[in-house]
């Protein structure tokens, strides 16, 4: 009996053996063919997801390569050619980005993006004859396509966006033909808590970058908050150490004595609140350097050269300038660069130590066209 039953039970072991074995077989055969489908089924859907954003992207743009993995949606070598006339050779080109969704609010909602990082961008912007900034018009100069679906897009919310290493040209034919060219690296850009496509809300900002110069290059840091969808922004704007030579063609005529050497600083705060603006701000120019042409009545910026020069040996090579520009942004009589032009005069006039009354009447030694000169060169920066 006990050798039956010991027989009977390895018996039954090695029969028990054989099927966990037929079991795990069978099981990594399944877990095999579950890899392969996915392979093959996360190919097809990165070919389809790479051909939907070529197409939305237009004929003129170009993908290298698109991953998907679970942490997100990696995007390397995008370029969108610039159209013809335009001043550049691309409009846009970054060589990585990386968007990381929050999986689990697409149960919500109200769809989140955790983060969207680009690494390397280049954008090419263009600030056309009639004032009109352009930006990626093959995109945002489209008309838009119509749909017979009438439900309203999902909310997004884009935790962050993170822009390093960066690349921005900016081309302005505003001021002479060929656009003067501006060029600003090293870019390191934020946006925190965007909301689209209601762009309610708090929007953070940080921008520092360098502006490329002749002479020298300058630092550039714009930091603060914007509400896009009711225009409230709180904003400071500085700008460190600028070449005045790249500013030249905004700061003289081509009949003034041109700009052989200086810096250029501003501190700007501005406040947007219901449509109003309140900036109060500072210009300081720095080891200035005028040309000798134009003679005894050459003037910079509207002022008497020799005024200007005079005053720079007198203060340590240095004019600061305090002024504060304030309107309502709805008015249509209200212009940025009359306001700036009016303000940032009468300012420089108070630090030569000339009399306001002689500008405001226009009969003193600078007078109206002084008053325009001084002040719209800067207005021609911001532009509205």
């Amino acid at each position: 009996m006990v050798d039956t039953f010991s027989d009977r039970y390895q018996g039954g072991a090695m029969a028990s053996g054989k099927n966990a074995k037929r079991f795990t077989l069978v099981v990594a055969g399944l877990g095999l063919l579950f890899l392969i489908v996915f392979a093959v089924g996360f190919h097809f859907a990165q070919k389809a997801l790479k051909d939907q954003i070529v197409q939305a992207l237009g004929p003129e743009s170009d993908v290298q390569s698109i991953q998907l993995g679970w942490s997100g949606v990696e995007v390397t070598g995008l370029r969108i050619r610039a159209p013809k006339g335009w001043p550049a050779e691309d409009a846009l080109r970054a060589k990585r980005i990386v968007v990381s969704p929050d999986l689990f609010s697409v149960f919500s909602g109200r769809y989140r993006v955790g983060s969207i990082a680009i690494e390397e961008p280049y954008v090419s912007a263009l600030r056309a004859k009639n004032g009109r900034l352009r930006l990626l018009p093959s995109l945002l100069e489209q008309p838009a396509r119509k749909s017979g679906n009438d439900k309203a897009p999902p909310e997004i919310l884009i935790g962050k966006i993170k822009l390093d290493g960066g690349v921005v040209e900016f081309f302005d034919a505003t001021v002479r033909q060929p656009a003067l060219k501006l060029r600003l690296e090293q870019m390191h850009i934020t946006v925190e808590d965007l909301l689209l496509p209601a762009m309610t809300g708090r929007t953070k900002l940080q921008l520092d970058g360098v502006l490329k110069g002749v002479r020298q290059d300058g630092a550039i840091s714009i930091g603060g908050w914007a509400e896009i969808a009711t225009k409230d922004s709180s904003l400071t704007t500085k700008l460190r150490g600028v070449d005045l030579v790249v500013l030249q063609p905004y700061l003289i005529k081509a009949s003034e004595a041109g700009v052989t050497k200086g810096a250029l600083d501003l501190e700007l705060k501005s406040t947007v609140q219901r449509n109003r603006l309140n900036a109060p701000g500072v210009i300081t120019l720095s080891g200035l350097e005028l040309s000798s042409g134009g003679g005894v009545f050459s003037t910079f910026m509207g002022v008497p050269r020799q005024a200007v020069v005079s005053f720079m040996k007198n203060q340590n090579d240095q004019i600061a300038v305090k002024f504060v520009l304030e309107g309502n942004l709805n008015d249509p009589k209200f212009s940025l660069n009359e306001n700036i032009a009016t303000r940032v005069a009468l300012a420089m006039a108070e630090s030569l130590g000339v009399s306001l009354k002689s500008i405001a009447g226009g009969t003193g030694t600078i007078g109206q066209k002084g008053l325009e000169g001084v002040g719209s060169a800067l207005g021609r920066m911001f532009g509205k």
